[in-house]
């Protein structure tokens, strides 16, 4: 038998085999319904899906035990369900853990999103780390339990399958936050807007786009990592007069937003940022965007990811990137039901 962390049950029927009434018999949200693809394949949620899995370095993940009357019914995965007409993914894998487990979106420190896409249909993970206690409870008709569970107990559950695929990704993402360390003044550079009238008040301006960014997350690809977006540590190394830009805000969104002014040149304190990350975290994906190259060659050598240039940066953070929920720092996400012939 495993060994949970935490166990909340559910209702008793959710170990019926037949659906119980109150369960049939409730009206339908928006979407609650199967999407069907070219090949006859069925994926529930005609707007697509989503879910959480959430993280607790003490407890291990909240996961949920599956109705025995509900598809793939016996199985553990994560609190998620169908997404509503024009919800944001990120939007709709809160809300569904809200409604069956109870957990409020100011619990989570988002890290990442992953997304299964079949074309006609999208599953979205949310995956966050708990920021305080989330009890294991269950709020919905749906759950024959919700259980915290270390990681090392998965291989003696029965996984729902589009969630036992998904696992060691999201394993991985879990374990590291990546790091984004920012070039100011490469990048400020790389926009001719008049910067060089006022370089404090254009890095001000480039740390308030960032903090924008950061509610929407930023694009995985530049970062190598399996995912569609990431809440990254971020390092916005000022130099010179730009040392005087003003300090971001103190919302808890910024947690993981950190501006460190340079006290002589901004190239040496950059590398010495890596080389702290590095030491901090040997597998931590670190990324740092500039266009000088000198720097690119000084901060691969101390071990960053291949350097994202600033007008590729700037492009990035102007991006029309779908907006998220805001948590306190972040999205997250989990593979939901995989896709059945029928």
């Amino acid at each position: 038998m495993p060994v949970f962390t935490e166990h909340g049950p559910g209702a008793p029927d959710a170990f019926d085999d037949e659906v119980p009434a109150r369960v049939r018999d409730a009206p339908k949200e928006p979407g609650d319904e199967w999407a069907i693809g070219p090949d006859g394949t069925r994926s529930w949620g005609a707007h697509g899906a989503a879910g959480v899995l959430v993280a607790d370095v003490e407890r291990g993940v909240l996961l949920q035990h599956r109705a025995r009357w509900n598809h793939h019914g016996g199985t553990w995965g994560i609190p998620g369900g169908a997404l509503r007409p024009g919800e944001p993914p990120v939007d709709g894998a809160l809300r569904e853990a809200f409604e069956e487990a109870g957990i409020p979106a100011d619990a989570l420190d988002a890290v990442a999103t992953r997304v299964v896409d079949l074309g006609y249909w999208r599953y979205t993970t949310l995956v966050a780390r708990a920021r305080r206690h989330i009890p294991a409870r269950v709020l919905d008709a749906e759950s024959a339990g919700m259980a915290w569970v270390p990681p090392r107990e998965l291989d003696r559950l029965r996984l729902h399958p589009g969630f036992a695929a998904a696992w060691p990704t999201l394993q991985r993402l879990i374990g590291t936050r990546p790091a984004l360390v920012v070039d100011a003044a490469n990048v400020v550079g790389a926009r001719p807007d008049g910067w060089w009238r006022d370089r404090a008040g254009a890095a001000t301006r480039l740390v308030s786009t960032l903090c924008g960014a950061i509610g929407r997350g930023f694009p995985a690809a530049p970062f190598g990592i399996d995912a569609e977006l990431l809440w990254p540590e971020i390092v916005v190394v000022l130099e010179g007069q730009a040392k005087s830009a003003a300090d971001p805000s103190t919302d808890a969104s910024l947690e993981h937003l950190e501006i460190v002014r340079a006290p002589g040149e901004g190239d040496d304190d950059i590398v010495a940022q890596v080389e702290r990350l590095r030491a901090l975290d040997a597998e931590r994906p670190i990324l740092v965007v500039t266009s000088d190259r000198g720097l690119r060659e000084r901060v691969e050598a101390a071990g960053a990811l291949p350097c994202l240039g600033s007008k590729a940066f700037r492009t990035l953070l102007d991006g029309p990137h779908e907006p998220a929920a805001r948590t306190s720092a972040g999205p997250v996400t989990t593979e939901g039901p995989v896709p059945t012939e029928g």
